[in-house]
């Protein structure tokens, strides 16, 4: 028997990954670490470190997902990420930042 197709493979690696995209919280559409806590309208906390959660955004939202560091100080890190297919009453963009060592996500709704 011959090497395992390429679709094959991408399928299976699907497969494994949706369980855990499964799991994960979601805010209007937008999917968030499953160990995201919500604190507020829209305002979640994340237990891990800003560039897990950031290296998390990047597993989940490809590269047309376009990114730009929206505040890069010594004490306040953000990014915010762009959702090109928003819709009214989902979500248009996510702030991602850490402040005081910890880390939290605002989902931005598109309006209705």
């Amino acid at each position: 028997m011959g090497p395992v197709p390429r679709y094959k493979a991408a399928l299976a690696a699907v497969f494994l990954a949706a369980p855990g995209l499964a799991l994960a919280e979601k805010a209007a559409g937008a999917i968030l670490p499953e160990d995201a806590v919500k604190i507020g309208e829209n305002r979640f906390r994340v237990p891990k470190s800003y560039d897990e959660t950031v290296k998390f955004f990047r597993g989940v939202y490809g590269p047309r997902f376009t990114r730009k560091s929206i505040a890069d100080t010594p004490s306040v890190k953000a990014i915010h990420i762009d959702n090109p297919d928003a819709r009214p009453g989902q979500w248009e963009g996510l702030n991602v930042y850490e402040l005081k060592n910890e880390t939290r996500v605002f989902v931005l709704v598109k309006p209705k």
